[in-house]
């Protein structure tokens, strides 16, 4: 990674140098001798969320946890309580004995750790934490601007995490055009503004684990730096400096996604935990049907067969159909086993899949796998990464046969681009362009929220 501007003071280790332009490298230095990395993983998911409400679970339990992302989010038992190798397997040991056999311990032998390398004026230096401090506004990291001052430090995953340090309203400046689009109505642009830093504000103890709040991905929010930053967006920012949404006098879980596929998801239908009465499912229409329960199939079918009427028709991804073959959902449901921890149920084929449960707003709640093994049970937020094909949990199966009658696969048929939970993205458009402000739009979304301006006391602590 290359850091370049100004005058950039690097501070490390009591040292103060500076220089123009900085590249680090990682390198391995060896050690004395081997040593043992182990760490207890009670459990494995695709979201925060989730990890979150399994965080909770342990706790109950007397067990102090981590929440890490080293690919999919993970559950430890905190390191330090567990710190030796006896506690560790005692914990495992009474884990088996409650009927836990995902909980594992991750062992890796290490010969050599990671150390952070760069040179200034001919001279290497090597360490582990390093505080980057320009003396200008903009900087280039690996050529793409940003704001702010950085720090580059160790993280759980036994790599190096790049943080960048900036205020929040310059922080949403590199987010609500990647979020939202370059071509979105500006009261869209306006509740994605809103959106943005109350969402910011909720969810800072993400990272908690590595000493920093929020990631630059989709797995928080899309994060840019100054890189194509839109008038238009940076005026929105501007003229809604401060705003938030509240429920209760806090921030909200301000969750948005690109298309809900005509009805967005209650908070529980995707992710375990407490609910969030201001997430609750909505059709995404100025003139929605009486009928709210889409839990029956055969109103599901009707619901997702229907093309007009929506804020999002006419979207891509508002309605869609994608086959999978069996063979293609074996490998994809081996696969979600393995980086789920799960290492005890084996299967060679799968034999038949069915919906068995269905939420109000349409969202599938549980799926049954019928293998040559048995039955697998996958829930929510979690069936998006045990079967690829399906772009959200609102869809319904048809089974495919071939001339022989027998089984091909499953076409699934639903609609909606992500978890369907808050504000739809494409709807918000629709909605700006029929005149409806800001403030209409984050009320359609969030009903029983309040909009307000940030004051300290709004902001939870976890």
């Amino acid at each position: 990674m290359t850091i370049a501007g100004e005058q950039l003071q690097l501070r490390f280790e009591g040292k103060t140098l500076v220089t123009n332009q900085i590249s680090f490298t990682v390198v391995p230095e060896k050690l004395a001798q081997p040593e043992v990395e182990e760490r207890v993983v009670l459990s494995y998911h695709r979201s925060f969320e989730n990890a979150q409400a399994s965080a909770h679970r342990w706790q109950n339990l007397g067990i102090n946890t981590e929440i890490v992302q080293p690919d999919r989010w993970q559950v430890w038992a905190k390191r330090s309580d567990y710190d030796n190798p006896l506690a560790r397997q005692l914990l495992i040991g009474k884990l088996r004995l409650l009927g836990n056999n995902i909980a594992q311990i991750e062992r890796k032998r290490l010969s050599s750790r990671p150390l952070l390398s760069w040179q200034v004026n001919g001279i290497t230096y090597k360490g582990t934490n390093v505080d980057i401090v320009p003396q200008q506004s903009v900087t280039l990291v690996n050529q793409s601007p940003y704001a702010g001052s950085f720090r580059l430090q160790p993280n759980a995953s036994g790599s190096f995490t790049v943080v960048n340090f900036v205020p929040i309203e310059t922080y949403l400046r590199g987010v609500v055009p990647h979020e939202i689009g370059y071509q979105a109505p500006y009261s869209a642009i306006q509740a994605q503004a809103v959106l943005a830093r109350t969402y910011a504000l909720a969810n800072r103890h993400r990272f908690a684990v590595d000493d920093y709040e929020l990631c630059a991905t989709t797995h928080c929010q899309v994060y840019a730096g100054l890189q194509n930053t839109s008038p238009l967006a940076d005026r929105a920012i501007r003229e809604t400096r401060g705003k938030v949404l509240t429920y209760g006098g806090k921030v909200v879980d301000a969750l948005y996604s690109s298309t809900t596929g005509g009805i967005t998801a209650n908070y529980n239908d995707l992710w375990d935990g407490t609910d969030r009465p201001y997430l609750r499912a909505v059709f995404d229409s100025t003139k929605p049907p009486q009928k709210l329960d889409l839990s029956t199939e055969s109103d599901f079918r009707k619901f997702v067969n229907t093309q007009e009427g929506f804020n999002e028709q006419g979207w891509r991804t508002f309605r869609w159909q994608k086959f999978s073959s069996l063979g293609e959902m074996t490998t994809t449901l081996k696969n979600f086993l393995a980086k789920s921890g799960d290492t005890r149920t084996r299967f060679s084929q799968i034999q038949a899949v069915q919906i068995t449960d269905r939420s109000t707003s349409g969202r599938v709640l549980r799926m049954e796998v019928q293998t040559d093994r048995g039955t697998i049970t996958i829930e929510k937020d979690e069936i998006r990464d045990a079967f690829h094909a399906p772009d959200s949990t609102l869809f319904y199966l048809e089974p495919q046969f071939n001339e022989s009658k027998q089984l091909l696969g499953y076409k699934f048929i639903g609609g909606g681009l992500g978890h369907g939970v808050g504000m739809s993205q494409t709807g918000s458009y629709r909605l700006g362009r029929m005149g409806w402000s800001y403030e209409r739009i984050l009320a359609f979304y969030f009903r029983g929220t309040t909009l307000e301006t940030l004051q300290p006391q709004m902001i939870a602590l976890e």
